[in-house]
């Protein structure tokens, strides 16, 4: 069954095979949301006099019988429909007969898909963002419990100065607070109502878009017609650039995690049971997991490159390129679930090891630490800095393992507290 079908000669199967594509199961994604703006759209026709109170009150019901088989995963879109939009007006017409054909009225299924999409963005977000707290918590908890522990920073992969895991931890906590506002700009982007904008020219039924806006828990409309049709693509890439942001995030720590974890390091571990071996190599215990997270979320961050390829001037109006979206952005959404989910699990068992900083290739770690000793004592900084570089050109540079940071951000005062209370506001 197609929406668009004229009840003449239909379509050759191979094209149907072409165009139609991965929909049946993508589609699956968005039968929740589809449903739910039905029911919005038909109350609507309801409330302009479009549909009776009793058509309203029998497509309701079949509408909720649907939302039922979606909770109890027993909805199907079977390979006679071409989308889920199709799926679900067959299935009121073969209940309600010439009452589920009203459905349709006044709404196109460039708006349908596109209600559905601006939907499932908001929800997704929402879980995402959700993820990323109990991440953010995590890392927080740890950077509090290690704040004692140095390890070297390092520049150009260069032993630099002195870090400590609760800086490091910490410093992924608050990178989590900018992939925030990203997701935060694309929700405010998806809370807006096209439903009404049809084929993307409005239509001459006196539809009430405001009532669909508020039955549908958006903010707002999107009101002009033209720019609610394109909106799709654009609301797509929107939203891949608060998962690219997140992605990489991910992406970093999984690489420090990788490196911290190698015999040249030593700085982390994990237990055996979380870590893969080696057929050859009974030594091994490889970061397996944190290597896919850096794949799985490059990968990502790859994402709005993409999306702008396939819209890219694109002139108004609809086109049939905007259906490869859904395959790329759907997946992407899930992966980055599972990365997020399971970088968290990974993280409650990290063995951190607290003696790491005592191996002798971290003593020029304390330089700086000399440099502004000498600072401190009235050297200026220039002649200290000489200073303190011949005596390790000589050989004779002893380092002072203790250390004093006292500004905000610092080894010393890590402002975890603040670091919350700002995640908190943004979130």
């Amino acid at each position: 069954m197609k929406l668009w079908d004229k009840g003449q000669q239909s379509t050759s199967e191979i094209i149907d095979q072409f165009t139609i594509g991965n929909d049946r199961i993508l589609d699956l994604e968005i039968a929740e949301y589809d449903l739910r703006a039905s029911k919005a759209h038909a109350q609507m026709l309801n409330d302009v006099a479009l549909l009776t109170d009793q058509e309203w009150k029998k497509i309701e019901h079949e509408l909720n019988r649907l939302l039922d088989q979606i909770e109890d995963n027993t909805f199907t879109i079977e390979e006679q429909f071409e989308d889920v939009h199709s799926k679900i007006e067959y299935e009121l017409t073969q209940a309600l007969g010439d009452t589920g054909k009203k459905i349709h009225a006044g709404r196109s299924r460039n708006d349908q898909v596109l209600v559905c999409l601006h939907l499932y963005v908001k929800e997704q977000i929402e879980e995402i963002k959700k993820l990323i707290k109990v991440l953010f918590n995590r890392l927080i908890e740890l950077s509090e419990e290690h704040k004692e522990v140095v390890i070297p920073g390092y520049t150009h992969m260069q032993v630099a100065m002195p870090s400590s895991f609760g800086l490091w931890f910490g410093s992924y906590a608050e990178s989590l607070i900018d992939d925030l506002y990203m997701l935060n700009s694309a929700y405010e982007i998806a809370d807006q109502n096209p439903l009404g904008s049809a084929a993307g020219y409005g239509s001459s039924l006196p539809l009430n878009r405001e009532k669909t806006t508020k039955l549908l828990g958006f903010s707002t409309l999107k009101y002009n017609s033209v720019a609610a049709q394109m909106s799709r693509g654009h609301l797509e890439k929107m939203a891949s650039f608060g998962l690219s942001a997140v992605g990489g995030t991910l992406s970093k720590m999984a690489m420090d995690i990788c490196q911290y974890m190698s015999q040249n390091f030593g700085f982390i571990s994990f237990p055996d049971e979380l870590t893969t071996g080696s057929s050859i190599m009974p030594h091994k215990k490889n970061p397996d997991v944190f290597e896919l997270v850096r794949a799985k979320c490059n990968s990502i961050q790859n994402l709005p490159n993409e999306l702008t390829l396939i819209t890219n001037n694109l002139p108004s109006g609809y086109h049939r390129d905007y259906q490869l979206l859904k395959e790329k952005l759907f997946p992407a959404v899930q992966t980055l679930k599972s990365c997020l989910s399971i970088s968290e699990f990974m993280l409650q068992h990290i063995e951190v090891n607290e003696k790491a900083i005592e191996d002798e290739r971290y003593q020029y770690i304390y330089s700086v630490e000399e440099v502004n000793k000498k600072v401190l004592e009235g050297v200026p900084f220039r002649e200290a800095y000489q200073q303190v570089a011949k005596s390790i050109a000589e050989g004779h540079f002893q380092p002072d393992r203790n250390i004093e940071h006292t500004h905000e951000g610092s080894i010393g005062n890590l402002c975890n507290d603040k670091i919350r209370e700002k995640f908190a506001k943004v979130f």
